[in-house]
């Protein structure tokens, strides 16, 4: 009988470690099913409809807007330019202002001033929008309460623009990278395209809903669904944002870091020759202060943030492609606020308008999945070469537009050029963002970052000044060779950076090796 319990509790025991470990396999399995490329899923899944629902508010806002504007001002671009360099002007101006706030506030207070902010204000935009809808006559009776909510919007629209672009500081320049860091080389790439992905579906869809309610109920029931989605959104995508900075210990971790690094008193001698060249540039600029007279005001001046934020930005070896990249924004050729009014005033109803764009933002998804597939095979830097020269190419469908006679079929051929256009438009994008991932320094990067959104501010700021100049739809064509002229300027800028990085432009020995086969080939047949 010993002998026999004995035997049953060792069966007992092995019937024990044997479930024990099938537990183990088990829980593995769901740790590995939990995890993308050693990333949690679900976190990143937070990640990914936190900024859908940012990017959703703020792509029925860029839609709608242009509507809002050529109907509260009919046979005009006038108030729709307006508005866009007010917008475009701000973020110019503050641009590298913000990115330095992302820099030295916390991720937290960022994401707090960001969610808050951006759905406030399109909140305001949207109420200002419905009183001017609802008193039509409001411009020939009491022309000064309409000038002061025309203001209201156009300030509104600018600080929710402003908020947007500490939002995507913040996620794309940032928080992509740090999560990414210690993963597979490849994940950088992956989740650069998803978040482009996820704001070109925004821009599939955002301006197909507005468009329809435009179309089918009115434009003050649009601003009214603009409005509520900012008030029901804004808790959600705080709260799924602020799950993914607790649940990614990367995200604290590169916070502590700096914060150590801030205040560690050896860090600031820690480079000799650093120290050096500060003490010999300060003497310098002190014998320059004492012979002009006016170094102090000089000094002064140059310490802004926005100046130190340039300085930064211009030092870095992507200046090129940064430029390149921004020239693309001084433009009509998209389905923003000039050209969307000038369809409008063709007679484009306001759902076609948006299933155009709708078009348009498929082709530029479509481009986040063939980017990964091409920058493997030939890498990053010629990627934005073909990407930038298959945009240009495609655009040549705009340029010829013009001498189409009938209007809605040149309507038709300018926003069919516009939206194949898109597949190398955002390939190129792609590419310089990775560039500069890649390139500039993690102490520059946020400033960086917003140096840059500034500079392409700065462009869209002049593409909406040309409307202003020429303000009658009838004389839109002029835009449009102005446009693709800048198209082609930021083509040869990008290719005049990739010959001075790689000191040539095609594997010319490649192509000489396949003429021989190619005559080898001819000669048998």
């Amino acid at each position: 009988m010993p002998e026999t319990q004995t035997m049953g509790s060792n069966q007992e025991e092995k019937v024990i470690e044997q479930s024990l470990i099938v537990n183990q396999h088990q829980q593995q399995e769901e740790a590995e099913e939990e995890r993308d490329d050693g990333l949690p899923k679900s976190l990143i899944r937070c990640l990914y409809v936190g900024h859908f629902l940012s990017r959703w508010s703020a792509r029925m806002w860029e839609f709608s807007v242009a509507l809002y504007m050529i109907n509260i001002w009919p046979n005009s671009l006038l108030l729709t330019a307006l508005y866009g360099i007010v917008e475009s002007g701000s973020i110019a101006l503050f641009g590298p202002i913000i990115g330095g706030w992302v820099d030295r506030l916390t991720y937290v207070k960022v994401l707090q001033l960001w969610s808050f902010t951006q759905n406030l204000s399109f909140v305001v935009a949207g109420g200002t929008v419905i009183a001017l809808l609802a008193c039509s006559d409001l411009k020939s009776t009491h022309f000064m309460t309409f000038s002061l909510l025309v203001g209201v919007t156009y300030f509104s629209g600018a600080v929710g623009k402003l908020s947007t672009l500490a939002g995507t500081i913040l996620i794309e320049r940032e928080w992509v990278v740090v999560i990414s860091e210690d993963q597979p080389p490849g994940e950088l790439t992956k989740l650069n395209s998803v978040i482009r992905r996820i704001d070109l579906v925004c821009k599939l869809f955002a301006p197909v809903f507005s468009g329809f309610i435009i179309s089918f109920i009115s434009l003050t029931a649009s601003a009214m669904a603009l409005a509520v989605w900012n008030i029901v959104s804004v808790c959600l995508q705080y709260c799924l944002l602020i799950s993914v900075y607790n649940g990614i210990p990367a995200l604290s971790e590169k916070e502590r870091r700096i914060a150590s690094s801030t205040n560690d008193p050896k860090q600031s001698t820690a480079d000799p020759e650093l120290t050096k060249s500060l003490l010999s540039q300060d003497a310098n600029d002190s014998v320059v202060a004492e012979h002009t007279g006016r170094g102090g005001i000089i000094e002064k001046v140059l310490k802004l943030p926005c100046f130190n934020a340039w300085k930064v930005y211009l030092k870095q070896d992507v200046v090129l492609p940064g430029v390149a990249l921004a020239l693309l924004y001084f433009t009509v050729l998209s389905f923003g606020s000039l050209m969307t009014a000038a369809l409008e005033w063709e007679g484009i109803p306001a759902y076609v308008i948006g299933i155009a764009r709708g078009i348009s933002a498929t082709v530029g998804i479509a481009a986040t999945f063939t980017y990964p597939v091409l920058q493997s095979h030939i890498l990053t830097l010629r990627t934005g070469l073909w990407s930038i020269w298959s945009q240009w190419s495609f655009l040549l469908l705009c340029v010829g537009s013009i001498w189409v006679k009938n209007g809605i079929a040149s309507a038709s051929l300018l926003m069919a050029g516009v939206a194949a256009s898109r597949l190398g438009l955002w390939m190129f994008d792609l590419a310089v963002i990775q560039h500069m991932q890649d390139q500039v320094p993690e102490s520059d990067r946020c400033v960086v970052g917003g140096v840059q959104n500034s500079l392409q501010s700065a462009m869209d700021l002049m593409g909406y000044a040309m409307g202003v100049i020429v303000p009658n739809p009838e004389d839109f064509w002029k835009l449009i060779l102005v446009s693709f002229s800048v198209v082609t300027c930021a083509g040869l800028l990008y290719t005049f950076h990739i010959w001075r990085v790689r000191k040539h432009l095609f594997h010319f020995e490649k192509l000489y090796g396949v003429f021989p086969c190619f005559m080898r080939s001819s000669y048998i047949n």
